[in-house]
């Protein structure tokens, strides 16, 4: 199966709402073959009218980026729970109809949660994220898609920074419909050597965001892309 090469909305719109359909013009004129579409509320699209929007284009939603914003935490209190799982099932449940096989980003946590947390509560933790992302990917699997968790660099999160922590989670969980999602630029400040840590990966990986070390384009920057590849 060819990989499909994606861009995300994120770069050009926040939130992603039905009106910046009119991007999709641009991505395929540019060589995208899909778009990875970065939905901050279902509400705020139609999805049959995005999913005909793409099909006129010649264009796949290759994914959905999650925005784990305040409120939404699956290591946090129970209204932050149950917050992050009604996002994200929602989300889920309009996939489908999207077309888009994948659902990824930082799922585990809201972004920014940055603390010493004590041995005690980070095992804690690990238990109580471990039990909802298997909840999630068990409600992934009914609807015949998959998730991918994705460690940060630890100015944006303290939960998981490297693929080591992200293999260990998948590993916690062990359901088939969770995978690793891997972005240079976090990969780039957290990890030794990015190509030993995509092989560590290895199967679970299911989504790569390739950028910069400046967050920027591909290329130009000290990022050691022919390893990665």
């Amino acid at each position: 199966m060819k990989n499909k090469i994606g861009i995300n909305t994120f770069l050009f719109a926040s939130p992603f709402t039905n009106k910046e359909v009119s991007l999709f013009s641009n991505f395929k004129s540019w060589g995208f073959d899909g778009v990875e579409l970065a939905i901050e509320d279902p509400a705020h699209i139609n999805p049959e009218f995005v999913r005909e929007q793409l099909d006129t284009h010649g264009l796949t939603c290759t994914s959905v980026c999650a925005a784990m914003g305040p409120g939404r935490d699956l290591r946090g209190a129970d209204d932050e729970q149950a917050s992050a799982l009604r996002y994200l099932e929602g989300i889920i449940e309009i996939m489908p109809i999207l077309g888009c096989p994948i659902l990824v980003g930082p799922l585990y946590s809201v972004v920014g949660r940055t603390a010493a947390e004590t041995a005690a509560d980070k095992k804690i933790q690990q238990k109580l994220v471990a039990g909802n992302l298997r909840k999630l990917a068990e409600f992934a699997q009914s609807r015949q898609v998959l998730i991918s968790i994705e460690p940060l660099n630890r100015y944006e999160t303290d939960f998981i920074n490297t693929a080591d922590q992200a293999v260990s989670m998948v590993k916690a969980v062990d359901h088939p419909a969770l995978k690793i999602h891997l972005d240079t630029f976090h990969m780039n400040i957290e990890e030794k050597n990015l190509g030993a840590a995509i092989e560590l990966c290895g199967g679970m990986l299911g989504h790569v965001h390739a950028c910069g070390s400046d967050r920027g384009t591909p290329g130009k920057d000290h990022t050691n892309w022919g390893e990665i590849m």
